[in-house]
């Protein structure tokens, strides 16, 4: 157990600590970010709040597993690319919309075409080291799928990162909803539901440690965002949990509402497209909610309400 409460903690205080030096430094170099005008109303007064706070968690895990990795294989390394690539992918995105001052970073068939060389390496890796079965939720049986794994982890990859990064418009929504994901397989990992290296373990502990130091800096009124930067490494790093420990597909059950943020915004976007009509009054889905009345802590709280009961739905689906 100590192996995930220590470096939970080491991580905790290190972005507690990180946290004021990070924020005045990124209020000073005008890192602020930028509303869209099409976005909610109510947004507009978070217009300079600082962004690129992803560098906070980043920097919070790289330290703690400095301290507590006593040995690095291949696998936890990919899991730092995983982390860091998206993380920085998501980086010049948000350094080019700090820049230009306007709400649209790195085109979006640039940004894909990074995404998906990264997650194809990413692909390959998983094919060659963690083989090519996935384990099936509610049964004991595996499916071994062969080399389309490569294919699929790279679309897992993509998808999930950017399914992070669409939930990332709440204050404290995506911190809290990826908290719950790492938490399930913390609890699955301690357990013995899922077999992991102790690297890995350190891995998730410290990505729940950071994640709280950065959510009491990003908590409603958010003091600072995590921007890209924060959204796609932590997209990154979860979709690689899954495909290093063959739970793709808890991803739908323990991720689901990561999953709605995209589903929400390629349903409106194909209806308007045929229709000129939304479904939605806006997407994602968390700002539909929004639109409806309700005050972001409430969303908030209700995504991670579901997202724990949904965990513990994960969890029951082991054999």
């Amino acid at each position: 157990m100590q192996t995930i409460f220590l470096p939970v903690i080491a991580a905790f205080v290190t972005a507690l600590i990180l946290g004021p030096l990070i924020i005045p430094m990124l209020q000073k170099l005008k890192f602020g970010q930028t509303i869209r005008d099409d976005g909610p109303q109510s947004h507009l007064s978070k217009q300079g709040t600082p962004t690129m706070g992803g560098l906070l968690i980043i920097l919070s895990v790289l330290a703690t597993c400095a301290i507590f990795l006593r040995e690095y294989d291949l696998k936890i390394l990919m899991g730092f690319a995983a982390f860091i690539g998206f993380g920085l992918i998501g980086f010049i995105d948000d350094a080019i919309i700090i820049k230009k001052k306007q709400s649209l970073g790195l085109r979006a068939w640039q940004k894909l075409t990074l995404q998906i060389l990264l997650a194809t390496a990413i692909g390959v890796y998983i094919y060659l080291s963690a083989g090519s079965k996935i384990l099936l939720p509610f049964s004991s049986a595996e499916w071994d799928i062969g080399i389309w794994i490569i294919p699929l982890s790279a679309f897992i990859l993509v998808a999930m990162s950017n399914s992070v990064n669409l939930t990332d418009g709440l204050d404290g929504l995506a911190t809290s909803v990826s908290l719950v994901y790492f938490a399930f397989y913390a609890v699955a990992f301690a357990a013995g539901l899922i077999f992991a290296e102790k690297n890995i373990v350190i891995l998730v502990s410290s990505l729940i440690g950071g994640g709280l130091g950065f959510l009491f800096f990003n908590r409603y009124p958010a003091r600072i965002f995590m921007g890209d930067t924060g959204s796609l490494a932590l997209g990154g790093i979860a979709a690689y949990l899954a495909l290093v420990t063959r739970t793709v597909f808890w991803i739908p059950i323990v991720g689901l509402m990561f999953v709605l943020s995209s589903i929400s915004v390629i349903i409106q976007v194909y209806h308007y497209k045929r229709t000129k009509k939304r479904v939605f009054k806006m997407a994602p889905l968390h700002h539909h909610f929004e639109q409806l009345g309700y005050h972001e802590i409430t969303i908030v709280a209700t995504y991670i309400i579901i997202s724990l009961i949904l965990a513990m739905v994960g969890l029951m689906a082991f054999r």
